[in-house]
């Protein structure tokens, strides 16, 4: 044991150390300061056990030594030394914290260990309790824990953790009457003036009335007891469970909507067996409550326990409250789609004892959003599609006249330059009809409508098929004789079809079987509900089966975006699935397709049937003529073009004026209103567009004979431009032969 003496009497300093010799179960390194400044210096350069201390030194006297001293080593346990007439003096040093005195001639070895052993252990024990208190003091401090204590006549005497809105200076003193509504106050001091009585604790749930509104607790009252063990207060300690509290009765008012609810609603235990099933889930589910009761509602109601099932389950034992989608399984083995809230309810101790389940069928509602999505997603694809294919209807516009003109211009030119000639025109012819492919998917393609019996169709495509697919391909149909008719153009429909069976010849490289079937079909409210594009009322439904490789469920909802294709490079445009929707939407019908890897492919496809009598295109080819050297004014911001339309025309004795724009056109034409004989124009023109321009130039010349073209034209454009004096339509790119037609067509009209 180390010990400090700070003693100035070398009589007392021997006599201390004789004592402390004597002692054999302890060793002690005893070190001797005969000055307060020497003992403050030891104490700056060691640690010590236990400081023995005489108040009256040279340079220190009385209280102010000890001060001093215990400044300095707050930690070390003091032992005041004093003489007989001093014991007030060494009072008040432990007053101020000194563990023990002991009175000079009165000491002997046994009594001075046992004094430095306990003051050791009291210092020990102080800053144990010290240690004890301050953690106390943080764990209340980030608690909820609202802790305080009452005298017997129940006034406020220490508070911690202040609720109601208040400082401890402002509860301190003051009883519940002067801090609350005057019943709120009573029904508490009625609470606490029985444990008063009885010296028996309690624990009750009171509610208070707030600026914040109704609150709630859960109060803990104890009786406080002096040394005496008599009751001199009340000590307490309450929790805002206000939360809980409003928690518990929202699931109250909802129980009283349970069995008149459409959503499924559930009631099970801790360990999952059902105790309460109403009629929603009845009907939902199609188990009777009887026969869901007791039954573990994870076996009844998943073919395996999901994962998103097991989070749900801890969320809401730790929560409270879990919200998600999930999919259940029905009596009868249908899956369906639910949107499901959790929430715990806990008994009146605030213990959890089941968590109630509302589900909701969103079955519908998900097949809605995803038909949505698509359709959505087609959309912003096909409007970039048609500003794609308007620029390019303007490039091809004039490869195309030049590769139709330069025969003309030279026909002296050599075979192979003919041939060179050739490729060109039916390359160009390629790329255009590769860019109306892309238009059939952006805005759909019109053609021309007349009663079509789809069955010939199917046999028609059936046979190209069965001659031209390998013999590996087995093909089968289905076919019904009383098949209805549809309205529609038969080139497309037969595109339709010739897709499907190419990408279905292609999902089977080593052989399999295409199905082909029609079917008459009725849609009614509750199919045409769970598909977007459906309507109710007739169709004709033509499926197309493989059993191919089949298409994975990652890329499946984008197997109709143009050039999207899982084909190697150049064996495939992409545009193949994109002109089949595009066209069957512009017959305001709608596909489907069903795939699974490994398993083949089945695209169905919805006509609207109509009533009627099969008929048949007339195809009559008008001859082509040269002008007679009426002037044509040809509109178009495109130089190429003007300069390759210029140039066709005069080839066929036409005289040409040109204009960039809608305002230069206007004008040239009201300057030669009597020359002009027919107006060419672009619907797409800068400054001043196409449509408005034709407006004015009938404003003009009523009788104004206009000849519109575009690279991309929609229906509603189209329709105003008909009221606008357009006698005809030229799609680009257009032919020579083409033009000529269109323009013999206005100008021989009257």
């Amino acid at each position: 044991m180390k010990v400090l003496l700070v003693e100035d009497n070398p009589g007392d300093v021997r006599l201390l150390q004789e004592f402390l010799w004597d002692v054999t179960s302890v060793q002690f390194l005893l070190k001797q300061a005969e000055q307060l400044h020497e003992a403050l210096c030891f104490l700056e350069q060691e640690s010590f056990d236990v400081i023995l201390l005489d108040l009256l030194l040279p340079d220190s006297q009385g209280l102010e030594t000890f001060i001093k001293i215990h400044h300095q080593a707050p930690v070390i346990p003091i032992i005041v030394l004093t003489g007989f007439d001093d014991e007030t003096l060494a009072i008040k040093a432990m007053q101020e914290g000194a563990q023990d005195y002991l009175v000079k001639g009165q000491v002997n070895g046994d009594l001075l260990v046992r004094s430095m052993r306990y003051a050791i252990a009291r210092q020990r024990t102080e800053q144990a309790l010290r240690h004890s208190e301050e953690r106390f003091r943080v764990a209340l401090k980030n608690s909820p824990i609202f802790v305080f204590n009452q005298d017997k006549e129940l006034h406020y005497t220490w508070v911690y953790n202040p609720t109601f809105g208040l400082t401890s200076e402002e509860i301190l003193g003051k009883r519940d009457s002067d801090l609350m509504r005057v019943e709120d106050a009573e029904r508490l001091m009625t609470i606490k003036r029985g444990v008063l009585t009885t010296g028996i604790g309690t624990r009750e749930e009171v509610s208070i009335t707030t600026d914040q509104g109704r609150q709630y607790y859960d109060l803990t009252v104890e009786p406080l007891h002096n040394e005496s063990l008599e009751v001199v207060g009340i000590t307490c300690a309450s929790i805002d469970i206000s939360e809980r509290k409003l928690a518990e009765e929202k699931i109250r008012e909802q129980a009283a909507l349970l069995d008149v609810s459409t959503d499924a609603i559930c009631v099970r235990d801790l360990d999952n067996r059902i105790l309460f099933w109403n009629k929603g889930a009845e009907n939902l589910y199609g188990w009777q409550a009887q026969e869901a009761y007791g039954k573990n509602a994870i076996e009844l109601l998943f073919n395996e326990t999901p994962l998103e099932a097991d989070v749900a389950v801890s969320t809401v034992i730790r929560t409270g409250h879990w919200q998600g989608e999930l999919t259940k399984v029905t009596k009868d083995g249908k899956e369906i789609l639910v949107e499901s809230r959790w929430s715990l309810v806990c008994d009146e101790d605030g213990k959890p004892k089941s968590i109630l389940t509302v589900d909701t069928d969103i079955t519908d509602k998900k097949l809605l959003e995803a038909q949505l999505f698509r359709a959505q997603r087609l959309e912003s694809i096909g409007t970039l599609a048609s500003g794609i294919a308007h620029d390019l209807n303007n490039i091809l516009t004039p490869i195309l006249a030049v590769s139709q003109l330069l025969p003309l211009k030279f026909p002296d030119v050599y075979k192979q330059d003919k041939h060179l000639l050739e490729i060109l025109e039916n390359s160009t012819k390629r790329g255009a009809d590769l860019v109306k492919q892309v238009l059939s998917f952006a805005r759909g393609v019109e053609g021309k409508r007349m009663t079509l019996q789809p069955k010939h169709l199917i046999r028609e495509v059936v046979k190209i098929v069965k001659e031209t697919f390998p013999k590996s391909i087995e093909v089968y149909t289905d076919i019904p004789q009383d098949l209805w008719m549809v309205s529609g153009d038969g080139t497309q429909l037969h595109q339709v079809l010739t897709n499907l069976c190419v990408n279905a010849r292609d999902a089977m490289p080593n052989g399999g079987t295409l199905s082909i079937s029609a079917e008459n079909l009725w849609i009614d409210e509750n199919y045409a509900r769970m598909h977007l594009e459906a309507k109710t009322g007739p169709y004709i439904l033509i499926t197309v089966s493989d059993t191919g490789v089949g298409i994975s469920s990652e890329i499946l909802d984008r197997i109709f975006e143009p050039f999207f294709t899982t084909k190697e490079q150049g064996k495939g445009t992409g545009l193949g699935l994109s002109t089949v929707i595009g066209i069957v939407k512009s017959h305001g019908g709608f596909v489907s397709v069903y795939s699974e890897l490994g398993a083949g492919t089945s695209f169905k496809v919805y006509l609207p049937a109509v009533q009627g009598m099969e008929t048949q295109p007339a195809q009559e080819e008008p001859e082509v003529l040269a002008g007679h050297g009426e002037l044509i004014l040809v509109v178009d911001d495109e130089p190429s073009i003007q300069e390759i339309t210029k140039a066709s025309l005069e080839t066929y004795n036409y005289k040409i004026l040109t204009a960039n724009d809608g305002i230069e056109a206007i004008a040239l034409y009201a300057q030669h209103k009597d020359k002009i004989g027919a107006v060419l124009i672009d619907m797409m023109l800068p400054v001043l567009d196409g449509l408005t321009a034709m407006r004015t130039l009938q404003k003009i010349n009523p009788k104004v004979k206009i000849v519109a073209t575009s690279g991309l034209m929609s229906s509603s454009k189209l329709a105003g431009a008909v009221g606008s004096g357009v006698k005809t339509f030229l799609s680009k790119p257009y032919t020579v032969k083409e033009l000529l037609h269109s323009l013999q067509m206005v100008l021989i009209e009257n």
